[in-house]
């Protein structure tokens, strides 16, 4: 970070308004730049303005003093007036949407500090330029695709070029720690967090019956077969079901399947084939809200999960993931810390991968390409 970019506060900011990202593993993503910025600010009331289908996950977050939402379909002009009323003195956008950075700019907040996209660059008083060495999320096209999986062809990767550290200076964590640090605060890393009671923790498992497996002594797996951006980003159901099941036979376990109201067919499907006994398999899918699925994954000793916002929030709350990725990449949107130990991150040596595509366009090599056993493997290994 050049210092160019780092802009003096006389005085400090008193009211800062935190425009959040919609999606939920993109929030979490973002936490290492809140509690910076808390620690940079320590004696201002943050304000996070968030979507309110994610609201829940912000509840007691140490970074913020409020948290204000939105409905899906709320009008830009109700919004921003909204927020025009609280006369903030400093707004930090964190999406790179037009409409972001416009709500702040109608809201009349004097400092608007976001990142240059075209759009909104004028609509910020500090349009940041894109972070040094960033990633970025390069969607391949089909022709490249087919270039790419060629006979001869050497495969550019990003994941194969530079060293370890450079790699994971690509998270995109980074990004939103870039913005941060224009306002002075630290530009290294925390490990993302997110804040659960033990009242709040304990009611909830008890809710569903996992006090009880905790007393007997059975460890709790957890398996979320979804993903919200499309197929591309999801093993196959088949190997999901081959996994736990020789998980389950090598080191008797109990198999909590979760997700959202629209995994619910996945699950069922997933939950018939696998035939455990009653005591060793439920299906939480769509039965949770935000909150109780955070409390659940506290009890999961490891999660098997695709690249999605549960693997983020597992991570942020101390629970270790396995995750096969494919059409994403885990250097840049990988859970925890980068590198963090604890989390087995599997990716096939596919050339094609990662796409960033929604759907696979030729034949799911970089997904088919992840074995069962590798991902038993990995499990075990995490529970040892």
């Amino acid at each position: 970070m050049t210092s160019e970019f780092i802009p003096t506060f006389s005085p400090q900011p008193r009211r800062i308004l935190v425009r959040g990202v919609n999606w939920l593993g993109d929030a979490v993503m973002t936490t290492p730049a809140l509690l910076r910025l808390r620690e940079r600010f320590p004696e201002a009331h943050i304000t996070l303005l968030t979507a309110q289908k994610i609201e829940a996950l912000w509840q007691g977050h140490p970074a913020l003093n409020a948290v204000q939402s939105f409905a899906a379909g709320a009008g830009l002009w109700s919004v921003s007036a909204r927020l025009r009323v609280q006369r903030f003195d400093l707004a930090l956008v964190l999406p790179n949407s037009p409409r972001s950075a416009l709500e702040t700019w109608l809201a009349r907040i004097p400092r608007r500090v976001g990142c240059a996209r075209p759009g909104r660059t004028m609509l910020l008083t500090d349009p940041l330029p894109p972070r040094p060495g960033g990633g970025g999320m390069q969607k391949r096209s089909i022709t490249e695709i087919k270039r790419c999986i060629a006979p001869g062809y050497q495969s550019l990767n990003p994941r194969s070029e530079g060293s370890a550290a450079a790699a994971g200076r690509r998270h995109q964590m980074y990004d939103y720690l870039h913005l941060t640090a224009a306002l002075g605060a630290n530009p290294e890393p925390l490990p993302p967090q997110l804040a659960l009671s033990k009242t709040e923790r304990d009611a909830i498992r008890q809710k569903f019956g996992l006090e009880e497996i905790h007393a007997a002594g059975t460890p709790i797996l957890g398996l979320n077969p979804g993903a919200e951006y499309g197929p591309a980003k999801r093993w196959p159901e088949d190997r999901f079901i081959a996994a736990a099941r020789e998980i389950h036979q090598r080191r008797p376990c109990v198999w909590l399947i979760l997700g959202g109201s629209g995994d619910r067919a996945v699950a069922r499907r997933i939950a018939a084939r696998l035939a455990l006994p009653q005591p060793f398999l439920r299906n939480l899918a769509g039965q949770t809200s935000l909150r109780e699925l955070m409390a659940v994954l506290t009890s999961c000793r490891v999660l098997l999960t695709n690249d999605s916002g549960p693997m983020h929030v597992a991570a942020a709350l101390g629970t270790p993931v396995v995750v096969p990725f494919g059409s994403t990449s885990s250097e840049l949107t990988g859970p925890g810390l980068p590198g963090d130990p604890r989390h087995h991150l599997l990716q096939s040596d596919a050339p094609c991968a990662p796409c960033f595509r929604r759907e696979c366009p030729i034949d799911f090599r970089c997904m088919r390409g992840i074995t069962v056993t590798q991902v038993v493997n990995a499990v075990l290994h995490a529970l040892s």
